[in-house]
């Protein structure tokens, strides 16, 4: 159990991969979302007047009238509602643990030393922006692809996935680039945070321009933009408590 609580996020991320090739799957067995009823007319006869689709389980038929057609087969809904049941318990173990190394032991405190704070602070806002600004950039045909081929659930586990994602990544920074004096926790907690307000703030500012369900292109500076200003923020705040800390030792 240590091996897989060190490896959370491992876990999480198999889980959310697994789960959106399944939505992508289930999507595919389904009658097709722009014209459902040509589908159906093509695969079990002209005429349909429309289609019942369920997601669990993974099912899909077509209206004739009074008369109902299975789309799906009864295997293949089968099979789809075995594999949905691990993917599930995967994904929310994956969460549990990750959220629980949120408050693990901090571990070692690692100290500034000789390093030039300002130079590092400049390097994290910099980079950190620019890296942001190009993980946005897949993120946002990614996130077409996801609602295209996963509809709403896909949309779902897509931005699970995108939290995850970027939660990590701005972990990364911080540990390369964060504030010191720092430990291995303050960074996890650090970056989580800025991963999960960039989204919020971009997925935000879509839908206030009505853009949801797909991010625009606009989002890539947004998002580099916004992760600058949370960092330059952490980096203030952690200021702040230094300096408090060290007035109150004196």
């Amino acid at each position: 159990m240590e091996w897989v609580r060190r490896r959370a996020g491992w876990v999480l991320g198999l889980g959310l991969v697994g789960g959106l090739v399944w939505t992508a799957v289930v999507t595919l067995s389904q009658p097709g979302w722009y014209d459902p009823t040509r589908d159906c007319s093509r695969k079990l006869g002209p005429d349909s007047t429309g289609v019942h689709t369920s997601w669990f389980p993974p099912t899909a038929s077509c209206l004739y009238g009074d008369e109902s057609r299975a789309y799906m087969s009864t295997s293949r809904t089968l099979v789809l509602s075995i594999i949905a049941v691990p993917l599930v318990i995967i994904i929310v173990t994956g969460l549990i643990l990750t959220v629980r190394r949120l408050t693990g032991d901090p571990g070692p405190i690692r100290p500034a030393g000789d390093l030039d704070l300002r130079k590092r602070w400049i390097k994290h806002l910099t980079f950190g922006a620019a890296d942001l600004a190009i993980v946005f950039a897949p993120l946002t045909f990614l996130n077409a692809v996801a609602i295209v081929f996963g509809a709403i659930p896909g949309g779902i586990l897509f931005i699970v996935t995108s939290l995850v994602a970027l939660s990590a990544i701005c972990t990364a920074l911080d540990r390369h680039l964060g504030p010191l004096p720092s430990s291995a926790l303050d960074s996890r907690r650090r970056g989580t945070i800025a991963g999960i307000t960039t989204y919020a703030v971009v997925f935000a500012a879509t839908a206030i321009t009505g853009g949801l369900p797909f991010l625009r292109l606009w989002s890539v500076p947004l998002g580099g933009i916004t992760y600058a200003v949370i960092v330059a923020v952490q980096w203030h705040r952690l200021r702040g408590a230094n300096a408090n800390q060290v007035q109150y030792s004196g």
